[in-house]
């Protein structure tokens, strides 16, 4: 199993770095200009700290909702792809653009209409709810248009078309870095408008996005490049054999999404010094994940391909082969966090605790990335590309709502533990479901051929 004879098959390893170099460079820019917008609003102090990162997790939320739809119909792209067949791809990008958008309709309607009720379930900080408010009011708007062009980005992924989404994005994140900066310290005569600056600047970098990508696969002529009415003339029982596939995807994220934003709440009832160095340290943990997003996606786009080619033996290893290459990177990306722990923790305006619980937090980070980047690999690149979501939903709802949220609940409120306590304890669920994967993955009960039917 732990073989590295692979690493001289140069045909692998020029299709694995073709799809996962592009993706994890464009999430190193987006990590990186996430950083330097809470290093920006940092200067505002540790409110500000705390109101961006919970106005961020209800876009978090948000953004694995679509992440779960998109990858579950991205399953069929990558094996309709496989089969070199461009008319049902379209029809999936139709079902994906249908459903994103009216989900992002409700966070829209949610987040502008009553601010202060969403962000009341994180903290009862009165402070922190009104900074985030000004924020959550305005970058609500562009939640439609971050729908629409998640859709196109998963879909153009799974049929290895990734520079596009790469030009897009990385043009966007730009444009939203440096308005944001304009925005937030009143440059070039403007007035400096603090967190709403910031939410200007974000917003607008979202539509952007949207805006390029479209212009992008119609000038290029992409198998996209078709009228987008065509997208919508599926037929019902085409839509429910996705659906059936997808909705677990769906709901898994659903379910994650709202224990990652439970432990957050809870974090914050800890102290607002706590859920700020948890916002800092989850910058540094985006920075981390960019090799594990890269490694992750190309996986599935590759298993998809060959399962809807017929090759199921060659989805397994190519699965094995990633989940190898992402435990070394991860002890890799461990150790040069424990490096940075000081120089990050002199990026930030906080106090002596907020600076204690940072170093700390980082260094559970450190210890646990290893096992995290197992479960990632293994549920995102084999679970979910192989179709075997109904499996993946039950085992992340068991870890997480079984084991996750009570251990995070019994460390904070009955044990009375600091925040890197807590949140070590909340990587018990981790071990469960690096477990249980790690035994269908080998089992091979995974792989499901959806389009050969």
């Amino acid at each position: 199993m732990l073989s590295l004879s692979f690493l001289k098959d140069r045909t692998f390893l020029r299709e694995m770095l073709t799809i996962a170099l592009p993706i994890s460079f464009q999430q190193l820019i987006n990590a990186s200009l996430n950083m330097i917008d809470v290093i920006m609003v940092g200067q505002l102090g540790e409110a500000s700290i705390a109101a961006l990162g919970l106005s961020n997790q209800v876009f978090f939320v948000f953004i694995l909702l679509l992440f779960g739809l998109t990858s579950g119909m991205a399953i069929f792209t990558a094996q309709f792809w496989g089969k070199q067949e461009i008319d049902p791809i379209r029809k999936v990008l139709g079902m994906s653009l249908a459903i994103t958008s009216a989900i992002a309709l409700l966070f829209t309607l949610a987040v502008t209409l009553a601010p202060r009720t969403v962000l009341g379930f994180y903290t009862n900080d009165t402070e922190v709810i009104e900074i985030g408010t000004s924020y959550l009011s305005i970058v609500g708007f562009s939640y439609i248009p971050v729908a629409i062009a998640t859709s196109y980005i998963a879909t153009l992924r799974s049929i290895h078309l990734v520079k596009l989404t790469v030009i897009a994005t990385i043009t966007a994140l730009i444009f939203k870095t440096i308005l944001g900066y304009i925005l937030i310290f009143g440059m070039f005569g403007l007035p400096a408008l603090g967190v709403r600056g910031a939410a200007i600047g974000t917003a607008s970098g979202w539509t952007l996005e949207l805006i390029l990508i479209l212009i992008l696969v119609y000038t290029q002529k992409t198998p996209l490049a078709a009228n987008p009415l065509t997208f919508f003339s599926f037929d019902y029982s085409f839509f429910g054999r996705v659906l059936k596939t997808t909705l677990p995807a769906l709901a898994n994220e659903m379910f994650w999404s709202l224990g990652i934003t439970t432990y957050n709440a809870i974090y914050a009832r800890i102290g607002t010094d706590s859920i700020a160095a948890i916002n800092v340290n989850a910058t540094i943990e985006e920075l981390g994940f960019v090799v594990f997003m890269g490694l992750g996606n190309a996986c599935a786009v590759m298993v998809g391909n060959r399962i809807g080619a017929g090759k199921k033996e060659e989805a397994f290893e190519t699965v094995r082969r990633v989940v190898i290459m992402a435990m070394l990177s991860a002890w890799t990306v461990g150790v040069v966090v424990l490096l940075l722990r000081d120089a990050v923790v002199n990026l930030y305006d906080l106090s002596p605790s907020g600076e204690y619980n940072v170093r700390m937090l980082m260094l559970m980070m450190a210890c646990t990335l290893w096992i995290r980047m197992f479960n990632f690999s293994t549920f995102i690149g084999a679970l979910r590309a192989g179709g075997d979501t109904r499996f993946a939903l039950l085992m992340e709802l068991c870890s997480i709502w079984l084991i996750g949220v009570p251990a995070a609940y019994i460390g904070a409120f009955v044990l009375h533990l600091p925040v890197y306590f807590v949140y070590l304890m909340v990587a018990l669920e981790e071990v469960a479901k690096a477990f249980f994967s790690g035994w269908r993955v080998y089992s091979r009960k995974w792989i499901h051929d959806l389009v050969n039917v």
